[in-house]
């Protein structure tokens, strides 16, 4: 299966392991929650879903890759205990808490969790004198004389023999003890993952282009050439920040995370060329609504790779600008609570302390709250980082706050900075707004029914910064254009199926 099903199939488990009766007794009994092993090819995504899974399923997350691990680590250290038998004391070797096991329970008081799920990666490439270990482990649950905590389900994942010479067979004693899921790549559900996930454009373009080189492993004289899908997503993290520090990236470069020379060498020619249209066709220019006549001819008898690619820059563009929208809406929304709160605290107030003291120990307190969130890590990284700026403006609120307003006068210098703010979100709205009319001016003179106007068209509807945006902001061409796709679809769909129609008649007729 795909990793998108097999993520769902995970978080069912989870949900069924942990579901209790009316008596608080689990519906599954501890004994019958089999561990999930997954298996697939490297770099396809298994070790990335597992932090989706426990943020869905509202539960904690330890993660270890026991290659890493001794038995000592892992089982723990021998000490002898004195135990009493049969009238007699005798010294009796016994196990220290396990590393894993200790950071199951850290992981509970840090996040206030008593469920989770306990994954272990390359399950199947451990030392020899590990290996009894984690059968035992797959097996009882338990590390040494330590087990897995009641409502930690437990994950592994683990490599086929011919990705890793390292593999070691679980026996069938082992197997019969767990759920098995085995994984192959799948490009169509990855680009779901890199659009929520803000991948460059560029690999996404690529690979909308190119998409044999999504998953490739292969071997020869030289050795394995692969392409992977965590390669993917590592060299796209690199060339956004190339990109924002104007560092150089050529073959030599991209061949770091693409381990194949032919796709190496195409991704390579290909972001050259990615990078040259976007100065060619000036699509900052074109954003911003200034004249495009100059490249228009160029668009319409542009190649295809080259057409798609111009889509790709305006839609990076037009995110760019969505998201500044949404990270200024957010902060604002943030600072308002913080309004609202002064504000009572003001009226609660009995004068013990001055409005501007009050203020400041708000804010305090906020920046206290994101500190032990962030240490935690118990809210998602755009909400961190929503924080993190809300509590930069309101120190620097606390900051202008003169120490000898009175309250009314107080409140009203924060609200004077507060409405600042709101400006701002007011003109990154404005300026997504105006150039996605502009997007569409060009878009309808050069491509107005072509694949282009489609892909535009759907990942405006799918991007993570785009779809809010549009939620909250009319656009009559983006709702017209859509409408009329649509209908197009819906004719396509009603053709396909008379023609299959016709053909299951001319079948009935050949029968008699």
């Amino acid at each position: 299966m795909d990793i998108q099903r097999a993520k769902e199939e995970i978080k069912q488990t989870v949900r069924a392991y942990l579901a209790c009766d009316d008596t608080g007794s689990p519906l599954i009994p501890p004994v019958r929650q089999r561990p999930i092993l997954l298996m697939g090819p490297p770099g396809i995504g298994k070790t990335q879903i597992m932090a989706q899974i426990a943020e869905e399923c509202g539960v904690a997350l330890v993660a270890y890759t026991i290659t890493h691990h001794t038995r000592q680590s892992a089982v723990g250290l021998p000490f002898i205990r004195e135990r009493n038998f049969g009238g007699k004391t005798r010294s009796v070797t016994e196990y220290t808490m396990s590393e894993i096991i200790a950071s199951v329970y850290a992981a509970m008081e840090r996040t206030g969790k008593p469920n989770g799920i306990l994954f272990i990666d390359e399950i199947n490439c451990v030392s020899e004198t590990l290996t009894p270990t984690m059968l035992q482990f797959l097996q009882c649950k338990t590390f040494g004389n330590q087990a897995v905590p009641a409502g930690w389900v437990i994950v592994a994942a683990g490599n086929p023999p011919e990705y890793n010479k390292s593999v070691r067979e679980f026996d069938l004693v082992t197997l019969d003890r767990v759920r098995r899921i085995d994984i192959e790549p799948k490009l169509s559900v990855w680009q779901r993952y890199a659009r929520a996930q803000r991948l460059h454009p560029a690999v996404t373009a690529y690979l909308e282009l190119r998409p044999q080189h999504f998953y490739k492993i292969e071997n020869d004289v030289d050795g394995p050439q692969f392409v992977t899908a965590r390669g993917w997503e590592d060299l796209s993290a690199f060339l956004q920040a190339a990109v924002r520090l104007g560092l150089p990236v050529d073959e030599g470069v991209v061949a770091q995370y693409l381990r194949h020379p032919e796709v190496a060498r195409d991704f390579a020619a290909y972001w050259a060329l990615y990078r040259k249209y976007r100065q060619d066709y000036g699509v900052e220019d074109i954003l911003q609504g200034k004249p495009f006549d100059a490249v228009l001819e160029r668009a319409l008898n542009a190649n295809f790779d080259e057409r798609i690619s111009l889509v790709s820059l305006l839609l990076a563009g037009l995110n760019t600008r969505f998201a500044a929208a949404r990270r200024a809406d957010d902060v604002t929304d943030a600072c308002y609570q913080q309004l609202r709160s002064y504000k009572r605290a003001l009226n609660d107030s009995a004068g013990e302390e001055t409005p501007a003291a009050l203020f400041a120990g708000q804010t305090t307190a906020y920046r206290a709250r994101l500190d032990a969130a962030k240490a935690a890590g118990t809210l998602p990284a755009a909400e961190l980082a929503t924080r993190a700026r809300a509590a930069a403006l309101l120190d620097a609120w606390a900051a202008e706050l003169g120490t000898d307003l009175d309250a009314d006068a107080a409140f009203d210098a924060v609200r004077a900075a507060f409405n600042r703010q709101v400006r701002l979100r007011e003109d990154a709205v404005a300026a997504a707004a105006d150039a996605l009319e502009a997007a569409f001016d060009f878009m309808e003179r050069a491509f107005p029914d072509g694949q282009e106007m489609v892909v535009f068209l759907n990942e405006l509807a799918l991007g993570p910064d785009s779809a809010p945006f549009l939620a909250d902001n009319e656009c009559e061409r983006f709702e017209q254009y859509s409408q009329k796709l649509l209908l197009h679809a819906g004719q396509d769909e009603l053709l396909a199926e008379l023609e299959r129609g016709d053909l299951r008649a001319a079948e009935h007729s050949t029968e008699f």
